[in-house]
């Protein structure tokens, strides 16, 4: 089947090898008066050829009804139509099959070999027609009247349904062309918006992770303190007021400043999810994943007063003040860095001495802190504890994800973490983080 494309539709609809109904009732209708124009056209044919008439018309009806194969094969509807031409029948055929076949997707030369043929049959059989008239009598014009009469009929039985052939086939490519632009298109945009809806989905859930870790190191650390203090106070309550007195204020100030330091997280917060929200207005689809990860970062990073390595001398006087042994070495020459980076490797300490509080309490524990020229180095390592089990007797709950923060706040700063047990029975927590 040769297809002129003039029917775009996803699934044909109508008959044989039709695309619509509508197109087979306009093939229909154009072979029904074809058939009727060669039928009376045969008449004379048949007169002439010395026929019976009724052999003339059913010649016609047969020849003219070709056309209903138009959009099928073109190329025999204009073939017939170049047979007949002798006969002088079949002009709506030849019109209309030379039409088709034009706008067909046929290779150009087959196209021009046929209209080449179709014209120079309609050059002859006019010639010869126009000789003849006159000849016998019938037009009485100059010898100039039979050469241009033969090419104008040709010409114009010939040259416009070629052309506008050709000019709808070409609109036609154009347009499907154009539409399957606009399919691919439309995939790549979903394609887009399925990517961007997955990075959306990851950068929630990082920023979950993220806050979960900073809520864990903010009131993990306040609260263990807390605790130990509050077990102490019980213990000296009645044996030495002041000693109690001295530790229920440690236990306030801890309180405070953990209810500080989540009101300031919670601010932050808020204010990033409107910085998000407005971004995601502004920015495209496709940016949404990567702003909202962007301006959440930005917002709690940036937009929080959060701790930093001059701070490391209280945390450490807390820890003391608890009833631990702490040994802090600072080597190198202390420098600012970023923001951070002060913060993680604050994180880290705060987060070693809060295990030893849970796991080893009473045991001596070493802070070291090393300056060097392109990174920062901090170890915690504590002894073994005196009395084994210590630490749950006073039901410090664990949740078990302090290392796997640590880790993952050093590993994303481009450092390195490693931490484990010692061979004195102790606990050992590293961290590098280049500067």
């Amino acid at each position: 089947m040769t297809t002129t494309g003039e029917e775009h539709t996803a699934a044909g609809t109508g008959p044989w090898w039709w695309v619509r109904w509508r197109s087979a009732v306009l093939d229909a209708s154009l072979a029904s008066v074809s058939a009727v124009e060669c039928a009376i056209e045969g008449i004379p044919f048949a007169r002439d050829a010395g026929l019976p008439v009724a052999v003339g018309v059913a010649f016609g009806l047969v020849a003219g009804s070709v056309l209903l194969l138009r959009r099928r094969w073109p190329i025999a509807v204009v073939l017939v139509s170049i047979a007949i031409t002798p006969a002088q029948m079949g002009f709506l055929m030849g019109l209309v099959g030379l039409y088709t076949l034009a706008a067909s997707e046929l290779p150009r030369r087959m196209i021009g070999a046929l209209a080449g043929m179709s014209f120079a049959g309609m050059l002859i059989v006019t010639f010869v027609r126009a000789h003849q008239g006159m000849v016998r009598g019938d037009v009485t014009m100059g010898d100039w009247f039979v050469p241009f009469v033969s090419i104008a009929t040709a010409i114009g039985m010939t040259a416009p349904p070629v052309l506008l052939g050709l000019y709808v086939g070409a609109r036609r490519r154009l347009m499907e062309s154009l539409r399957e632009r606009a399919d691919s298109l439309e995939r790549e945009l979903q394609l887009l918006a399925e990517r961007a809806e997955e990075r959306a989905e990851w950068a929630r859930n990082e920023e979950r992770t993220r806050i979960a870790r900073e809520m864990h190191d903010v009131v993990a650390h306040r609260v263990s303190l807390m605790v130990v203090h509050a077990a102490a106070l019980q213990a000296v309550a009645r044996k030495d007021p002041e000693k109690a007195v001295k530790n229920a204020a440690l236990v306030g100030d801890m309180g405070r400043q953990a209810l500080t330091e989540l009101r300031e997280m919670l601010g932050v917060l808020r204010t990033g999810d409107g910085l998000s929200s407005v971004r995601v207005r502004a920015v495209p689809l496709a940016a949404v994943g990567v702003a909202a990860a962007a301006a959440a970062s930005r917002a709690v990073d940036d937009g929080g007063e959060g701790p930093s390595l001059a701070e490391l001398d209280e945390l450490v006087g807390q820890s003391a003040a608890a009833g631990m042994v702490v040994d802090l070495s600072v080597e190198g020459d202390t420098r600012g860095y970023a923001a951070e980076i002060e913060q993680t490797a604050y994180r880290v300490v705060q987060e070693a001495l809060t295990n030893v509080h849970k796991h080893a309490a009473g045991a001596k524990t070493y802070v070291r802190l090393a300056h060097r020229d392109a990174e920062i180095a901090m170890q915690v390592e504590n002894e073994c504890p005196p009395e084994p089990g210590s630490a749950s007797a006073m039901h410090l709950p664990s949740g078990g994800n302090g290392l796997v923060g640590m880790k993952e706040r050093v590993a994303a700063l481009g450092g390195v973490f490693v931490s484990g047990p010692t061979d004195s029975g102790g606990f050992r927590v590293s961290a590098v983080i280049p500067a």
